[in-house]
């Protein structure tokens, strides 16, 4: 029987993980400042509180339309035509009638920067061909992107007492809505005009920082009765992306106050960084039953942290005593753990460094051969 042996090494990085401080009188029902490309949660105060996000729902849309277009079943120049169901939908919109045609660039604009109702119900309705359909679509997706504690009950994020979000989980739609590079044009815009040949729409975004804050690099704001006053922005400094999730807030400029400040001290804390590990710590594999006695092991990629200068993390190697041949080069035998405290922040396996054979009676003789007449 394997025996499996657990040691700690105490690693002194020169960067580490340190939560930064939520102010307790900031009157949001839920904040959260993340990375993107490492998907670290920097800051976070009920970020598992499922709240109704209204249509920051907008952003799954978004996202499926973009998949959609990376697929090849739209382009930005696909014309679609607007359904009986545009009509008397309510709210924000861009004046579609039943039988009007708009491309699916002047949609995305009409959806991300006029918040149009309207547009995202003919979005909807293209990529999976039924509202319903679409709605089962970005549950499925939401559930592929981790967001297990969301549910989605509209294209636009209508309220709805069973539709529902967090703030960790929009954290996670956020981070994949921005790897759509197609979308950071309408993400980004502060206004403009769409169907100026038609039925023009001056399109404005709920979302100030598109045209107040250096380096922004959009998602959404929204308000309703239900939601109250939302924002999810990201920014971009010195190579890192913070996203600040605001989410519940009673006054649409406190709202922006709190986003600003996370992101403020996003940027003034943490630093993305590569992991560091030395293999000097890792010790030969035993091998059983192998051509070999023992195998060295290597560490696979490190991944990069969003990471302070503040405090040390802990590294936990987990090994078996031995392994059984055959066995492959690069076959994964262990795994590092990186803690802070008592949070897990991520794991990579330990790996084979070369391929070692089973032992077979020609192996043996071999061996044999070579001692007596060497």
């Amino acid at each position: 029987m394997k025996r499996i042996l657990s040691f700690f090494v105490m690693l002194i990085l020169l960067t580490a993980f340190h939560p930064l401080p939520v102010h307790a009188e900031e009157n949001a029902k839920a904040v959260l400042l993340a990375e993107a490309s490492t998907g670290n949660i920097l800051t976070e105060e009920n970020a598992d509180t499922p709240l109704p996000i209204g249509s920051l729902a907008k952003l799954m849309t978004a996202y499926l339309t973009a998949k959609a277009i990376d697929s090849g079943q739209l382009q930005l120049d696909t014309v679609l035509t607007a359904g009986e169901s545009v009509t008397g939908l309510g709210g924000a919109s861009i004046w579609l009638q039943a039988g009007d045609k708009a491309t699916v660039d002047e949609l995305l604009s009409g959806m991300l920067i006029g918040n149009a109702n309207d547009a995202t119900d003919v979005l909807a309705k293209a990529v999976s061909g039924d509202e319903k359909t679409f709605v089962m679509d970005m549950n499925a997706t939401a559930f592929e992107l981790g967001m297990r504690s969301t549910w989605f009950t509209s294209p636009q994020g209508f309220d709805d007492a069973t539709a529902h979000s967090t703030a960790r989980d929009l954290s996670r739609l956020a981070c994949a809505v921005l790897e759509c590079d197609i979308l950071a044009p309408y993400l980004t815009t502060w206004r403009t005009v769409i169907r100026e040949d038609s039925t023009p729409a001056d399109l404005v975004n709920e979302n100030t920082f598109t045209r107040t804050m250096q380096h922004c690099k959009g998602l959404k704001a929204c308000h309703s009765p239900e939601c109250g006053q939302c924002v999810i922005v990201a920014s971009e400094q010195n190579g890192m992306t913070c996203i600040a999730i605001v989410l519940g807030c009673d006054d649409g400029d406190e709202r922006f106050s709190i986003a600003r400040r996370l992101l403020k001290n996003g940027f003034a804390n943490y630093k993305v960084t590569v992991l560091a590990f030395s293999e000097e710590f890792l010790q030969p594999l035993a091998i059983k039953g192998g051509t070999e006695n023992a195998v060295l092991l290597e560490v696979a990629e490190l991944p990069a942290l969003a990471v302070s200068g503040e405090e040390q993390l802990e590294t936990v190697i987990v090994l078996p005593e031995f392994v059984q041949a055959p066995i492959k080069k690069n076959f994964p035998v262990g795994m590092v753990y990186f803690y802070h405290e008592k949070t897990l922040l991520c794991e990579v396996p330990l790996l084979t460094a070369d391929s070692v054979e089973k032992m077979t009676f020609r192996h043996a003789w071999g061996k044999v051969r070579k001692y007596l007449f060497s």
